[in-house]
């Protein structure tokens, strides 16, 4: 009887440990969070705008006395970007930039001459705040002018309406921070920079403060995430007590056959606080659709880019002074082709089009300008 019990016990054993095979099999295991990367790397790319342009008008003569309508082959900038990481912590970023020499006098004008565009040390602050939040400081991105050219595709042509007409800059001298909101409704990006510019040493104490908010009301839906409303406000002093203030109000709207954007600039520029105050007002809209050449292929390789034609039609609009009567109108149309390529870090885009510049009631009379070009970009 005793041997019996015995049996029934190595059984019961034997089944509930068969039993507890599958059971535990079920069991999900924890994910374990991959390590950062620590590893140092450098990666060279480098950005290409060339172009020929026709100019209609205005024309002008040339040595033999003779009125003719220039045109020209320009390499109107070149770029070489070094950028790498120390460690997950620490990236930096290197971009010199190639460009002709035009200053008056100079003995190298007309040659193309190498200044630094980017220079600038990053820390990625995730380890101790929300994903998405840095601080940079050294030569670096503006908040606003580098934002929406990540829409506008199309500096090649010439730069956003604020850029272009002066009133911001690209990058300038300074120290930021940067973080996202929660749930992908946008970031803020703001900071300090001496205010000149890239291209200029801060000649006094005076600092611009800047700051761009953008919003993403509909993160979470299909056709209206697209859009995204960006406020930028930048508080500067040519000198002291002399006011160099800039406001701008931005709606972008992406979407894989279209992309558009609307701006409105006010501004205000102050020589000396003697000076007059010289309020400016303007704004900018432009689109650009686009259609997607050949099949989408069944299964994407990853990162592949499909060929597109893309319209672009732009309309800019400033006063330089409100109080005045001047206007400046400037059209654009132009019809380019994106070649298909295999890593979206690498792109190129040919451009046909045609520009028209008025200029109403200035003193002295300005001639208007119009201009056919052919702009290439080749960026990797």
């Amino acid at each position: 009887m005793r041997w019996i019990h015995g049996r029934w016990r190595c059984g019961l054993v034997l089944c509930l440990t068969l039993a507890s095979g599958p059971a535990s099999a079920q069991v999900t295991p924890t994910t374990a969070t991959p390590p950062p990367d620590d590893n140092p790397s450098v990666r060279v790319g480098g950005t290409l705008f060339a172009d020929f342009t026709k100019t209609f008008a205005p024309a002008i003569t040339d040595a033999g006395g003779a009125t003719v309508s220039p045109s020209a082959f320009n390499v109107s900038r070149a770029y070489i970007n070094v950028t790498g990481q120390l460690n997950h912590l620490f990236a930096f970023r290197i971009t010199p930039d190639i460009v002709r020499e035009t200053g008056a006098g100079s003995s190298v004008a007309g040659s193309m001459t190498l200044r630094l565009k980017y220079g600038y040390a990053q820390m990625n602050l995730d380890d101790w705040l929300w994903r998405g939040t840095y601080v940079r400081a050294g030569l670096i991105q503006t908040p606003y002018v580098d934002f929406e050219e990540t829409v506008y595709r199309y500096r090649f042509q010439g730069g956003v309406f604020t850029d272009r007409e002066g009133y911001l800059t690209s990058s300038d001298y300074g120290a930021i921070a940067r973080t996202l909101l929660p749930r992908g409704y946008g970031e803020i990006y703001g900071g300090v920079y001496n205010g000149e510019g890239f291209t200029r040493a801060d000649p006094n104490d005076q600092k611009a403060y800047e700051v761009r908010a953008t919003i993403r009301p509909f993160p979470s839906g299909n056709l209206s995430r697209g859009l995204r409303l960006t406020a930028f406000q930048m508080s500067d002093h040519t000198v002291q007590d002399a006011d160099r203030r800039r406001t701008v109000a931005l709606a972008t709207f992406e979407h894989r056959f279209v992309n558009m954007a609307w701006s409105w600039l006010d501004a205000v520029d102050q020589a000396t606080p003697a000076a007059p105050r010289v309020p400016a007002r303007g704004q900018s809209f432009w689109i650009t659709p686009r259609l997607p050449l050949g099949a989408p292929p069944v299964a994407p390789p990853a990162g592949v880019v499909r060929a597109s034609l893309e319209g672009l039609f732009r309309y800019d609009r400033l006063e330089p002074d409100r109080d005045g009567p001047r206007r400046k109108q400037r059209w654009i149309a132009g019809a380019a082709y994106w070649p298909r390529v295999r890593s979206a870090s690498y792109s190129a885009a040919f451009l046909l089009d045609y520009e028209r510049v008025t200029y109403e009631h200035f003193d002295p009379p300005r001639p208007d300008e119009r201009r056919l070009a052919v702009h290439m970009l080749v960026a990797f």
